[in-house]
């Protein structure tokens, strides 16, 4: 493990934490990771207290967007700490930054310093099945200016949060509303790339689906309105007679999930049938008819697994599974969760471990 240099926060916050209730994203450990990008190379790095940080008015990133974060997680096992997948986060923010002129980090060097970080902050990863650390690396540009063109300076930094079930509903399913009238990204835009302004895009859109009663909305495609994408920031996944149907990631407009991958692989361990390809809503609303649709779900890292009961569109509505979670969605979750809580094998080597 690196020794990055690092300054121990004096005063620790941790005894304000009300484990009962974690929530999502809302404690922050005691420190941070921090990295600075200047004169064209990126310093050493360091952990420091967790505090505010200081930006001039003229702030770059405040004005044109260039920012790019990652989310993974790491979990308490019976001998130490799991880190989920971290090398594919590593890589993902890369290929983020390529798209919108962010200078590339070290993957491995990011690896090792949230393996320092995470050690450090311990007794901030909770204890509870279903909880963990989540790990938030962000970068940003820290250049003074006004005017469009790329910063020449930059900053990364790694937060933790101890966290819950990302949406209330935990594994319970939740009711989706198909957006027709919003899209989330387009043919050669930031769709692929885990960019602020990807989310912005898809703010009003969930806010008016919750304020219908709704968890969160199901992209389409900004061209035809017909080809499904994302449902609010996660994969979405469709069981249709036994087969295991995604969006294929071919059109450039989704990004390229984790949790997406470590499925994909599994059902593929499972013996299923996987097709990755165009998704239209009508054909989701004819095999519901049929009888041919089996479960809905999406995957993320926040919430791992996310089945959905239900599905509106255009005033139609259907109900999947009866609003209960299928086999599959089960299955699923219990074998990463597993894999992440060192309870399973790792067969796929998906977990950076640390003994503590």
């Amino acid at each position: 493990m690196s020794n990055f240099p690092v300054t121990k926060n004096p005063n620790s916050r941790i005894s304000s934490v009300n484990w009962d209730k974690l929530g999502f994203g809302v404690y922050f450990s005691d420190h941070i990771f921090v990295s600075d990008y200047t004169n064209g190379a990126w310093d050493e790095g360091k952990i420091i207290p967790y505090g505010p940080m200081q930006l001039e008015p003229t702030n770059c990133t405040l004005h044109y967007g260039q920012t790019i974060f990652e989310g993974l997680k790491a979990f308490r096992t019976k001998d130490g700490i799991n880190i989920f997948r971290p090398y594919n986060n590593a890589r993902r923010l890369n290929k983020s930054a390529l798209r919108v002129c962010i200078p590339p980090y070290d993957d491995k060097k990011l690896v090792e310093a949230l393996k320092q970080l995470v050690a450090l902050e311990y007794d901030w990863i909770p204890k509870e099945r279903g909880q963990a650390l989540y790990l938030r690396p962000l970068v940003f540009g820290t250049s003074n200016f006004l005017g469009v063109h790329p910063s020449s300076d930059y900053r990364l930094i790694v937060i933790c949060s101890p966290v819950a079930s990302y949406y209330a509903e935990g594994l319970s399913p939740v009711k989706i509303l198909i957006s027709s009238r919003y899209a989330r990204a387009v043919r050669g835009g930031l769709g692929t790339a885990k960019t602020a302004a990807n989310y912005a895009a898809s703010l009003l859109a969930a806010q008016e689906a919750k304020e219908l009663g709704f968890s969160q909305v199901l992209w389409l495609d900004a061209v035809s309105r017909r080809f499904i994408d994302e449902v609010g920031a996660m994969n979405i996944m469709f069981v249709i007679d036994d087969t295991l149907i995604t969006p294929s990631l071919s059109e450039g407009t989704i990004l390229e999930g984790v949790t997406r991958d470590a499925v994909l692989t599994l059902a593929r361990d499972f013996g299923m049938k996987i097709e990755e390809r165009p998704v239209t809503v009508e054909e989701i609303f004819d095999t519901h008819k049929s009888g041919k649709l089996q479960e809905i779900f999406g995957t993320g890292t926040a919430a791992v697994i996310s089945p959905v009961g239900l599905l509106s569109y255009n005033n139609e509505k259907i109900v999947i599974n009866d609003m209960k979670i299928g086999p599959f969605a089960q299955k699923f979750y219990d074998t990463i969760t597993g894999i992440q809580y060192g309870e399973l094998e790792d067969k796929h080597n998906w977990n950076v471990s640390i003994k503590m």
